[in-house]
């Protein structure tokens, strides 16, 4: 027995695989968006390889820069439009479809016991739904797309429970950033987390994505929550094959961390390391210039929903970007009426995508300038050069984003 990393690449490596082992493994999906498929195609070009091992196991959203930013992104994007037509590629998600971590989980190819890799930091967003998913480079990236297979070293793992009810302005994004806050941005360094507890339990799907999401903040593989009920429920209809859910038994943990988040307030990454993390009572009060409600972590429609709760009735007072996840998620937030209360208090509703979280476009910020931000990172310039990015859950930026000024959420709930 070992732990779920241990149990899914062992069954996918045909033979026991522990901490520390090297296996091949087969991938069950492997993903690549807009930015790192030009790299990763170079790479498969440069092989010698005719065609891919699997176009149907093969998923390639454009998200990056959409709709692309300059005549530069245009050519290399046109270029694997046509490399993908000519692999008999399907799952090419193109223009305003939504952010490859958002789109892999809603066609259903994020499910419990599968390996899923991506050209992508991010892409342990899927151990949401009990996958072993982690992040890979163009290169490695190639050679999935030429065998179907690759190399990895089993991780250690670390067990996080998280006990406690949550209280009423505390989501998901609070319950990781207080984590974060212990672990460290290097804490789990080539670790997989495992999520466990009361409070983890009662999370939505959305909410458990967004927990796993920045599992790579800490460093880690992996991050992964044990499938349930819930997970069944999001893959029932949805899922592309069948699945098998795996669990950890006996296993053994590097290292364990425990919390009762009954009590916690909203919490902040300030920058410029993700880890820097405090309650909202000692930063607030400071400027900013914009609010980012969006992004892999933060962009689904649970958390435009509970933005468009604080803002209704109410009109902001610095720029506010809305960026949905998804055209899904954009389509509910339009058919709900929470795009409408999110209009009409000021904010501007991009389209799908990544936008400013990476310094690409739409939104990026002016040396000085100063971000409210659901996303994931604030390093040094990330959102552009000079500027600064502080983290939050979505009723944080929403409140943030009445004021002009970093806001206790609590205050208008």
């Amino acid at each position: 027995m070992g732990t779920i990393s241990e149990e899914i690449l062992g069954k996918a490596a045909g033979k026991k695989a522990s901490a520390g082992d090297f296996v091949i493994a087969p991938v069950d999906y492997a993903m690549s968006h807009d930015g790192t498929s030009v790299l990763a195609v170079k790479a498969f070009r440069e092989m010698g390889v005719e065609k891919v091992w699997d176009p149907k196991r093969i998923i390639i959203p454009f998200d990056h820069l959409v709709p692309a930013n300059n005549e530069n992104t245009a050519l290399l994007q046109k270029d694997i439009r046509e490399w993908a037509k000519a692999q008999g590629i399907t799952n090419l998600y193109d223009v305003g479809e939504g952010i490859c971590h958002q789109l892999v989980p809603e066609k259903g190819f994020a499910m419990p016991g599968k390996v899923i890799v991506g050209a992508d930091s991010h892409t342990c967003t899927y151990g949401a739904f009990g996958a072993f998913a982690t992040g890979v480079g163009a290169t490695d990236m190639a050679e999935v797309y030429s065998s179907g297979k690759l190399w990895f070293r089993v991780p250690e793992t670390i067990k996080v429970t998280v006990d406690g009810k949550l209280a009423k302005g505390i989501t998901a994004k609070d319950i990781i950033l207080r984590i974060i806050k212990d672990v460290k941005t290097d804490g789990a360094a080539y670790k997989a987390i495992e999520f466990y507890g009361e409070a983890i339990r009662a999370l939505s799907i959305a909410g458990r994505m967004t927990i796993c999401n920045m599992a790579i903040e800490m460093g880690g593989k992996a991050g992964i929550v044990p499938p349930d009920e819930k997970t069944d429920d999001y893959l029932r209809g949805r899922a592309v094959e069948p699945y098998r859910p795996v669990y950890a038994i006996d296993a053994h943990y590097c290292e364990e961390f425990t919390y009762d988040i009954s009590d916690i307030s909203p919490q902040v990454a300030c920058p410029i390391d993700v880890d820097n993390v405090h309650d909202i009572e000692e930063v607030e009060g400071k400027d900013v210039d914009q609010v980012l409600i969006g992004s892999c972590t933060n962009g689904r429609y649970e958390d435009l929903e509970s933005a468009a709760m604080i803002l209704k009735g109410r009109t902001v007072k610095c720029r506010t970007l809305i960026i949905p996840a998804s055209r899904s998620v954009m389509i509910d937030a339009v058919d709900s009426g929470v795009a409408a209360t999110l209009l009409k208090a000021g904010a501007t509703i991009c389209n799908p995508g990544c936008g400013p979280c990476l310094g690409g476009h739409m939104g990026v910020l002016a040396e000085g300038e100063r971000c409210m931000s659901t996303t994931n990172r604030n390093f040094k310039g990330r959102m552009g050069k000079g500027s600064e990015v502080y983290l939050g859950s979505p009723l944080t930026a929403a409140a943030t984003a009445i004021n002009g000024k970093i806001t206790d959420p609590r205050r208008y709930l």
